[in-house]
């Protein structure tokens, strides 16, 4: 049998080890790096306060015995982990005194384009709108853009019912989205967000074209999660203005907003996306353009992780209990990749894998298995559970 203490080791050590490297490689700063885990999964504290109140000795410690155990390099304490450990220092103390000043908008920042017609586009639609900015939703049909209005007409009523909204908010809100059929209706917007299919080809003739028609000093944005920001604006001749904005779904909910600058993005473009992003109520986290951004990078190593001890022959229900019981986290590792669907998730993992080419990150057997069989998770009533 294999106790809640053990899970916990196995599971959350690794990934506490990963946020350690993700600071060490000044990939992101403490307090981005607690924000992210938060606010897009919901945790109670970040990886780094978890790191504090254990006591760096001992995550050290109990990491060098996994270590140990597995050889893997993933479960070799980090060298930052192991200078606080000899230092008795604090990942507060590293992270005390950073983004002290709110962001400022440099750009002006009136109207706002969507490209998209999906869940995600038609949520930050709603997003904006309910902010009090001018939205332009662009989408391939009538009947594609009637349903952005009917996901935002539900979630409308959803919040009168509950007492949150009134009919003359959601008649204000709906007022300030208007469709469009063509590309050109965005010209005059002062940023476009897009939020459509994955797929980099796609993606590319979408920036090519945006090039063409927005105004100068237009910021272009994508919500992709994996694909590379880098080339997305190196198909465009103004690639300092394109960045990443990275809303979690369902974006009208979610706080988070990762904000990820490519190394062409301008200094003034990253801030006004932070500062636009705290001004339709958002908490933005900084990162660069490499696979996974913060949250995902983190995340999904420690959910295929999980899959790998349930190979071993340790039960889904006893791995989701302990994980609640020993780390805090609101659902159980199982519980959650059928929410996030493991098709999606095997998506995120095979990323990481090419991104990083660490063995550790090569996806479980059992959720390429999951995935050929058609068991998503929630969306398809079985996945690691039955629904």
């Amino acid at each position: 049998m294999t106790s809640p203490h053990e899970i916990f080791d196995t599971l959350v050590l690794p990934y506490l080890n990963h946020a350690v490297r993700m600071y060490e490689a000044s990939y992101a700063s403490v307090a981005d790096i607690e924000a992210g885990m938060v606010f897009g999964c919901g945790y109670a504290q970040g990886p780094l306060t978890l790191i504090d109140e254990l006591g760096a000795g001992t995550v050290r410690d109990r990491l060098a015995k996994r270590y140990a155990e597995t050889g893997d390099h993933l479960h070799q304490p980090a060298e930052l982990l192991e200078r606080l450990a000899a230092e008795g220092g604090t990942f507060a103390e590293l992270g005390a005194g950073a983004g002290a000043e709110a962001p400022e908008l440099k750009r002006e920042i009136a109207s706002v384009g969507v490209v998209g017609t999906g869940t995600m586009a038609s949520g930050i639609a709603q997003v904006f709108a309910q902010s009090g900015y001018e939205v332009v939703v662009v989408g391939r049909s009538e009947e594609k853009l009637a349903g952005v209005t009917r996901y935002v007409t539900k979630n409308l009523d959803r919040a009168i019912e509950k007492g949150k909204s009134t009919e003359e908010d959601k008649v204000a809100v709906l007022g300030r989205i208007t469709g469009a059929t063509a590309r050109e209706a965005l010209a005059d917007v002062d940023i476009v967000v897009e939020a459509i299919a994955e797929d980099l080809d796609v993606k590319l003739d979408l920036f090519r074209d945006l090039d063409g028609i927005c105004k100068q000093g237009a910021i272009l944005a994508t919500t992709t999660s994996s694909l590379s920001i880098t080339q997305l604006g190196a198909a465009t001749d103004r690639p300092a203005d394109v960045i990443g904005m990275h809303f979690f779904n369902p974006a009208p909910v979610m706080k988070l907003v990762e904000v990820v600058t490519t190394p062409a993005t301008s200094a003034e473009v990253d801030e006004t996306v932070k500062a636009l992003c705290a001004k339709v109520r958002k908490v933005a986290v900084s990162c660069g353009d490499r696979s996974g951004f913060i949250v995902n990078c983190l995340l999904f190593p420690y959910l295929n992780d999980a899959v790998l001890l349930a190979e071993s022959g340790v039960e889904l229900a006893t791995i989701d209990a302990a994980i609640k019981e020993t780390a805090g986290f609101p659902m159980g590792p199982f519980e959650l990749l059928d929410v996030v669907g493991n098709d999606v998730s095997l998506a995120i993992q095979k990323e990481l894998y090419a991104e990083f080419k660490e063995p550790g990150f090569a996806p479980a057997a059992m959720l390429e298995a999951k995935v050929a069989a058609g068991e998503l998770g929630r969306k398809t009533k079985v996945g690691f559970h039955r629904y």
